[in-house]
């Protein structure tokens, strides 16, 4: 990079565009938070706070806070931690704003519904020509970030020297990028992943055990995996944080949205309830789809997603699905 990237815009006011804002700003960076609802920046920017999503972190005063997408004109680098199925549409408008040559660090993990594309290909079809996108995956969890505690994500970038500079730009002592070319296997970890929480927090709900937990995630990192090589990824990224790291961290644990969803369903409540009082996005949820249907494209075998998208899609019931799970034939290990 010719010169180093020091003002940083993080797009997205939810928990996890907070708490890398806080994270840049710690690494020494100028950095802007934009913010989509009125009130999110409003209590941000008087109270110091932002109480919705991320409540009881303090918000710096030097961290700047903006509901105007013009203000991102003065960025070096543009963080994009939009929801996914979202993260088009929010491009789209910023684009035209964008300083030219800014690098987009892609945040979100998902995969888009309709078109079944990749996170990087759905923000690049709404950015001029030639402005380069990278990826930021993980095991992360937001109110960890926010309060500083040490954190190791994949930064993916095709570029490796931009890949260096961002990396300069947003590591710390306690938020430790590692850097990877690899952006195509590095999403499919971070999207999938979210589908197998869900599955994880149906047997937390429905109380099979933590065997069944762990064959879940092994079995799981399988389905990733074939689905990241068929995409033209590699296999030992999956091996990594954007892959193994993210997903033990959020097949572990119900601070993760994703299962906590799934043990509620577990627990036989339903999905339209559950949705109902969340203010945070379960990308699982819509994510769940766009991987059965990119699959079936690519005639990928992914069983466990197939099953949580029948949960989550098509009416099937949850003892009826994990039979059908438990009845597969036996076969041999491995991807």
């Amino acid at each position: 990079m010719s010169s180093p990237l020091h003002r940083i815009g993080v797009v997205g006011g939810g928990a996890w565009g907070t708490a890398l804002a806080l994270a840049a700003l710690r690494a020494g960076r100028d950095t802007l938070l934009w913010a989509r609802e009125p009130a999110v920046v409003e209590a941000m920017g008087i109270r110091r706070e932002n109480r919705d999503y991320l409540p009881g972190v303090p918000l710096p005063d030097a961290l700047r806070v903006t509901g105007d997408l013009v203000e991102l004109g003065g960025c070096d680098a543009v963080l994009l931690v939009s929801p996914a199925q979202h993260a088009r549409t929010v491009t789209a408008r910023m684009a035209p704003l964008l300083k030219p040559g800014a690098p987009v660090v892609v945040c979100a993990k998902g995969i888009e519904l309709d078109s079944h594309a990749l996170m990087s290909e759905a923000v690049a079809a709404s950015l001029p020509g030639g402005t380069p996108v990278a990826i930021l995956s993980g095991p992360t969890f937001a109110a960890e970030v926010a309060r500083g505690l040490p954190t190791a994500v994949t930064l993916a970038c095709a570029d490796e020297e931009l890949g260096a500079a961002l990396v300069a730009a947003l590591g710390s002592r306690t938020f430790r990028p590692y850097r990877s070319d690899d952006v195509v296997g590095s999403q499919v970890g971070g999207a999938v992943k979210n589908v197998l929480a869900i599955a994880c927090g149906v047997v937390e709900g429905r109380r099979l055990g933590d065997n069944a937990r762990a064959a879940l995630i092994t079995r799981g990192l399988a389905e990733i995996t074939r689905l990241a090589l068929a995409l033209g990824g590699r296999a030992e990224t999956l091996m990594g944080l954007s892959g193994l790291g993210d997903l033990t961290l959020t097949c572990s644990s119900l601070q993760s949205r994703n299962m906590s969803l799934g043990a509620a369903l577990g627990e036989g409540k339903a999905l339209a309830d559950i949705l109902a009082v969340r203010r945070s996005v379960a990308e699982g949820v819509y994510t769940a789809a766009a991987v059965v249907g990119l699959a079936a494209k690519l005639g990928v075998d992914m069983p466990i997603c197939g099953a949580v998208d029948a949960i989550l899609n098509r009416g099937a019931g949850l003892d009826e699905t994990i039979e059908g799970l438990l009845s597969r034939p036996f076969r041999g290990e491995g991807f």
